[in-house]
């Protein structure tokens, strides 16, 4: 992690699993799809098997990007690392923070997601963002 030794990480979480819905909606249907046309037998069986590897190709990166992205507050700063073999780190340090504000439609009302700004950094589908935000505004001051 990217903290010093001596800074006390209050938060580390991932975003919220609605960044996956998409991709796993899009890769679900794919894959029926490829159900389909395996079950119709040669030659429609090499385009299910292709849609089934399209299916993974679709859903596979998603969840690798959901799970290597983490948000981390810690007593002096608020940041988002993600990243694997490019591992990148954009960070906003609690004294700098002149903006903070929380947005929310009404499906991140409903299952808990919202995109928190805290100066220059924006960070979209945070889980749980009345709490992070509280914790944040308690750090700013």
């Amino acid at each position: 992690m990217l903290t010093r030794r001596d800074e006390a990480v209050l938060l580390h979480a991932r975003r919220h699993g609605v960044v996956l819905a998409r991709p796993l909606v899009q890769a679900l249907a794919l894959a029926l799809a490829g159900a389909l046309l395996l079950l119709q037998g040669w030659p429609l069986s090499v385009g299910g098997a292709l849609a089934l590897g399209l299916a993974a190709a679709v859903l596979l990166p998603a969840v690798w990007r959901w799970e290597r992205t983490h948000l981390v507050v810690t007593e002096d700063k608020l940041y988002v690392v993600g990243g694997t073999l490019h591992r990148r780190a954009e960070a906003v340090r609690h004294a700098r923070v002149s903006r903070l504000s929380l947005d929310q439609t009404l499906a991140g009302r409903l299952l808990g997601y919202g995109t928190l700004v805290a100066g220059e950094l924006e960070i979209p589908y945070v889980a749980e963002p009345s709490r992070v935000l509280g914790l944040v505004e308690q750090l700013t001051r």
